[in-house]
C-alpha cells in the first residue's frame, strides 16, 4: 500500500481575540513523490468560528472535517462536547474506526487535539503541532511563544516556515486562518 505523508500543521492561541492555525501544501505519496504542493489542510468551520487542520490521509481528514463540522452543529458550537463526541464515534463507528488521521480544532476558548485512537487531547500550552514536520514546527512556536511578542499568525507562519526547512514532508506553501 502507498503511504501518503500529508503535512504540518500548527496553532496557536495568545488569548480570545489572537487565535491563528496554519498547514504547508504538500502531500507527498511514499518517500520519493511529490503529489501536490498547494492541497489547504485547514479551515474556519462553524459560522466562521472554530478552525480546523488535520494531517493524515487527506481523504480520511476531509471526512473528519465533516463528520466534526456535524457534531459542532448538534452541540451549538460547544467544541469541547463536539470533539468528545467525534473521538467517540470515530473509535467505536466500524467505518471511521479506520480512518487515519489527526486534528487541531480551536477556538477562542479551547484547543484541541482530537486523535483516531478515541482520545481529545487538550494540550498544557496555547500551540500545538501535529503532522510529519509537526516536532518541528512545535519546537519553533515554543520558542517564538515563550521569547517574542509576536502575533498567532505571526508564530504559525514562521514556524511552519522554519519547518519546511528541515522536514522533507513539509513544504513553504503555507495556507493561514485566524479568528
Amino acid at each position: 500500500m502507498v503511504q501518503f505523508h500529508a503535512t504540518t500543521i500548527v496553532a496557536v492561541r495568545r488569548g480570545p481575540d489572537d487565535v491563528a492555525i496554519a498547514g504547508d501544501g504538500q502531500v507527498t505519496m511514499g518517500e520519493t513523490t511529490i503529489m501536490k504542493n498547494g492541497a489547504k489542510k485547514v479551515k474556519k468551520i462553524y459560522k466562521n468560528t472554530v478552525l480546523t487542520g488535520f494531517a493524515g490521509s487527506v481523504s480520511d481528514a476531509f471526512s473528519l472535517t465533516d463528520k466534526f463540522e456535524n457534531k459542532l452543529e448538534e452541540h451549538t458550537g460547544n467544541l469541547k462536547r463536539a470533539a468528545v463526541d467525534l473521538a467517540q464515534l470515530w473509535r467505536k463507528d466500524k467505518a471511521t474506526r479506520s480512518l487515519e488521521a489527526l486534528m487541531i480544532v480551536v477556538d477562542t476558548e479551547d484547543l484541541l487535539v482530537i486523535s483516531g485512537n478515541g482520545e481529545v487531547i487538550a494540550p498544557d500550552n496555547d500551540f500545538v503541532a501535529i503532522g510529519s514536520g509537526g516536532n518541528y514546527a512545535y519546537a519553533a512556536a515554543k520558542a517564538l511563544y515563550e521569547n517574542t511578542d509576536m502575533t498567532a499568525e505571526e508564530i504559525v507562519r514562521e514556524s511552519l516556515n522554519i519547518a519546511s526547512q528541515i522536514c522533507v514532508y513539509t513544504n513553504g506553501n503555507i495556507t493561514v486562518e485566524k479568528l
